[in-house]
């Protein structure tokens, strides 16, 4: 089943990968390093299933297809063809476990089993094996029958470790009163070393955090500016906490071209982010279109099962963004527009899921993807590099209310952005814990 050869060097690692890890990432193969990636015939088997639809797992799995179609000219892949990384793929068939003892209680009909089953057949070899899948179950019968398995993508983080975005910043009350009376504080070169660029500071004096001043770091002008100031709203909106503030004046800074607003529900994030993208392109002229997505979930299922025209078929998916438009326009009372439809009818404002987006370019528009926490690290990143000249995106999710059977509150797109993304010049992101929804919205989210 393996290179011959292999014998005479030392054991390489074997990862045994589940179906669900290939259409995650159909590149996940090159990702082992110097070891040998094995992949059950029953993984083919069940991609072949995807590769008509029109959704991510249809294209990912198209992709994985290709992929090994061009690795096939370097060998057979059932005695192991090599990798770029320098590593190893093996594609065989699944390996049927023989003794009694492990044979018990696996029921072979199940494609689970059969992925599980090569794995231990793999370890009786002498093999180091590790499967790798992100089937939460899967991983749990590989600890009963003694075998190593692991989630593929972030490991050891939490959520609660997830960069917030802002920091406590204590000074003395001399650098806190110049700060007020310059409107600027530089930072000494060991202050700088902790800080992200257009990371927000609560600014305070040593030992009394009530006498505070709010602030952003620009790293181009090496210190803390205040923050972007509306005494008269925007759109009809005031913040209402610190947090509040933070995440609009990332919204409201043309020179932060990516924003990434995470917090429970309730507190105000596809609000905020619609009431600034609505300023910024209908009063402000600062952009030409406002556009106002989010994924369908599952990701690019089709919308023709549901009845009426597109529009009928897009409203229950888009209610809660249509809300939002309700309530920001009853806040705009002495705006020229009577509704949120005669933006829409003008061009300025439109609404539409992420379904059509491959392939498109953005240019100059205030792009919102809501419920970003349900889309995978590849489709988040599939959506930014559509972002054209002079295009803001603004991603809002909580990472903690995930739909996706393969995602996780740590292991999504929009905690893979936070996390990587956090050290960008044109990055901004903020965390909103304070529900400000009703009294009875935070009751419940604290206590259900």
């Amino acid at each position: 089943m393996f290179n011959k050869k292999s014998d005479t060097i030392p054991m390489k690692k074997v990862f045994v990968l589940d179906t669900n890890v290939l259409l995650f990432d159909p590149r996940s193969i090159f990702k082992f390093g110097n070891n040998t990636v094995y992949i059950p015939f029953i993984c083919i088997e069940e991609l072949d299933r995807f590769k008509k639809d029109q959704n991510e797992n249809g294209r990912n799995a198209r992709y994985f297809s290709r992929v090994v179609d061009n690795l096939r000219s370097r060998g057979h892949v059932t005695q192991g063809v090599k990798l770029d990384s320098g590593g190893e793929l093996v594609i065989a068939p699944a390996q049927k476990v023989t003794s009694k003892e492990k044979s018990q209680g696996i029921d072979l009909t199940i494609n689970d089993n059969l992925i599980l089953g090569s794995a231990i057949v793999l370890k009786e070899e002498g093999k180091d094996v590790t499967l790798i899948t992100k089937d939460v179950n899967l991983r749990l019968k590989s600890d009963i029958f003694g075998i190593r398995a692991e989630d593929y993508g972030k490991k050891g983080a939490k959520l609660d470790e997830l960069y917030s975005g802002y920091r406590i910043f204590e000074v003395t009350l001399a650098r806190l009163r110049k700060f007020e009376k310059d409107r600027f504080l530089p930072l000494d070169e060991e202050e700088l070393t902790e800080i992200h660029p257009n990371e927000y500071l609560i600014v305070c004096e040593v030992n009394n955090d009530r006498h505070r001043l709010l602030g952003r770091y620009s790293r181009e002008k090496g210190g803390v500016v205040p923050l972007i100031k509306n005494r008269e709203g925007v759109w009809g909106i005031h913040p209402k906490n610190v947090e509040q503030q933070f995440a609009l004046d990332a919204l409201l800074n043309e020179e932060v071209k990516l924003v990434t607003l995470v917090g429970k529900a309730g507190t105000g994030k596809t609000l905020l982010a619609i009431a600034a993208g609505l300023e910024m392109t209908v009063i402000s002229n600062k952009y030409g279109r406002v556009l106002v997505s989010r994924p369908i979930q599952p990701m690019g299922k089709d919308l023709g099962y549901l009845p009426g025209d597109v529009n009928d078929k897009l409203a229950p998916w888009m209610q809660p963004i249509f809300d939002n438009m309700d309530f920001l326009f009853g806040q705009q009372k002495g705006h020229n527009s009577s509704s949120w439809e005669d933006l829409i009818d003008q061009g300025i404002l439109h609404v539409e899921p992420l379904t059509y987006i491959r392939g498109r370019t953005i240019p100059e528009q205030y792009m919102i993807v809501d419920e970003a926490q349900n889309l995978s690290p590849h489709e988040v990143k599939t959506i930014i590099t559509r972002a054209g000249e002079g295009t803001k995106i603004v991603l809002t999710g909580d990472c903690e209310q995930i739909d996706s059977p393969y995602l996780d509150s740590i292991n999504n797109g929009l905690a893979y952005c936070v996390d990587r993304l956090k050290s960008g010049d044109m990055i901004g992101h903020a965390t909103l814990r304070i529900g400000e929804r009703s009294q009875l919205s935070e009751f419940a989210s604290k206590l259900l």
